[in-house]
């Protein structure tokens, strides 16, 4: 790592729940090679003990330092300084959009927890199981082909719904991670979900903004198996009404 640093201003949401929220700013001197989480962290060590935000992994396997940094999603523990501001700039660090905040960056997101259960979201799947588009196949270092094992993508981090217009809007929406949950799975193996997926909340409140794609970190493309779920839910409601098997 560099030695040069850089003198940073971050901007910090600070809230309680049901307080008005107000904007804190800290100065940091920082390396640019350093992650807005290891800022994040320098400020609650040295200039604030009572700022609250999540992490845990720090190599972006556990999906629990989701934040919205200079008004975009990231995943601040593999988002470096360089990435996002100069020296002598700004980074402004506010709690995902669309779940209630907490505290400070803390969110509360027991709403897509619940979800991914209802979905029957897997830790694990095999590449026959889950169809894949050609950029999943080429991020799993494979042509997809034969049947092996491997981790789901999904970190469950929430980016996604932070990002999506629609959450912003309707609270019905079961959200992207969900939707591509439910693909994975599959309505072949789970026909069961056809009824939350076939709904006014479903696959068809999704308006194909594809921003979920664009700020998911694992390269699940949450809008592509949105797509294709909604080739299975047409597909099976054709054969049920046609008397297909």
């Amino acid at each position: 790592m560099s030695n040069e640093l850089w003198n940073v201003k971050f901007i910090v949401h600070r809230q309680r729940k049901d307080q008005p929220s107000r904007l804190e700013a800290f100065n940091l001197e920082i390396s640019p090679e350093e992650y807005v989480l290891d800022g994040v962290e320098k400020i609650w060590a040295i200039h604030d003990r009572s700022l609250n935000f999540r992490h845990a992994c720090h190599h972006s396997t556990c999906g629990a330092c989701g934040m919205v940094v200079n008004g975009v999603e990231k995943l601040t523990c593999i988002t470096k300084i360089k990435d996002v501001t100069e020296d002598g700039g700004t980074i402004k660090v506010k709690p995902m959009r669309n779940f209630p905040v907490l505290s400070d960056l803390v969110v509360d997101m027991t709403s897509l927890y619940t979800r991914m259960d209802m979905a029957e979201a897997k830790t694990v799947a095999t590449l026959m199981e889950a169809p894949l588009s050609d950029s999943i196949k080429r991020a799993a270092n494979g042509s997809g082909d034969g049947e092996y094992i491997r981790l789901v993508d999904c970190i469950e981090c929430g980016l996604c719904i932070s990002a999506c217009p629609v959450a912003a809007t309707d609270h019905n929406y079961l959200g992207p991670v969900v939707l591509a949950a439910m693909q994975l799975v599959g309505l072949d193996d789970a026909p069961e979900l056809i009824e939350y997926a076939d709904t006014a909340g479903g696959v068809w409140r999704c308006h194909s903004a594809y921003e979920c794609t664009e700020v998911c970190p694992s390269f699940v493309e949450p809008a592509w198996r949105i797509m294709d779920l909604r080739t299975q839910v047409v597909s099976k409601r054709f054969k049920k009404l046609f008397g297909s098997k």
